[in-house]
């Protein structure tokens, strides 16, 4: 793969593979989403959504899904540069803190529908509430953990 740096093609294209796998595996999501993180981590320079399905040997839906899921989980950025007609897609500089930031909001929006669901729990029997009770405790803790986390990687990560 000539768009990596520091690796011969088959040392690269067998990491993408494994980013495939274990990223795909890990996050959920399709192993193709995962093979797309790793090209782009990867990537010496942006790649134009035709060089991404070249690379990945996907369609132009398959790729355009695939983006957008990298986009929202917070790892990939896609722009357009001044003067440019095509969209650009590349590895965030600071993707770990938008993949923390994702899983924040995710938690969030969880904690809120807990907090929603204990508000109209006291008609449910005994064993529900407990389940809704425990749900709002379990996402305050992981809401709580996540922004801890999210202001100290934060930290470590400043220049």
């Amino acid at each position: 793969m000539s768009e990596t740096s520091g690796s011969e093609p088959g040392e690269a294209t067998g990491l993408i593979e494994d980013f495939g796998l274990q990223v795909g595996q890990a996050m959920g999501w399709p192993p193709m989403a995962g093979r797309a993180a790793g090209v782009l981590m990867l990537s010496e320079s942006p790649l134009t959504m035709t060089q991404l399905m070249s690379t990945l040997g996907a369609s132009k839906g398959s790729v355009s899904e695939i983006t957008r899921l990298l986009i929202t989980n917070g790892t990939v950025q896609r722009y357009k540069p001044a003067g440019s007609r095509q969209f650009l897609y590349r590895w965030r500089s600071d993707a770990w803190i938008g993949c923390l930031v994702h899983q924040l909001e995710q938690n969030v929006r969880l904690r809120a529908l807990a907090e929603r669901a204990q508000a109209h729990a006291q008609d449910l029997p005994a064993e529900q509430q407990d389940r809704v009770r425990h749900m709002g405790d379990y996402y305050g803790f992981m809401v709580r953990r996540l922004e801890g986390l999210l202001a100290e990687f934060t930290e470590l990560s400043a220049p």
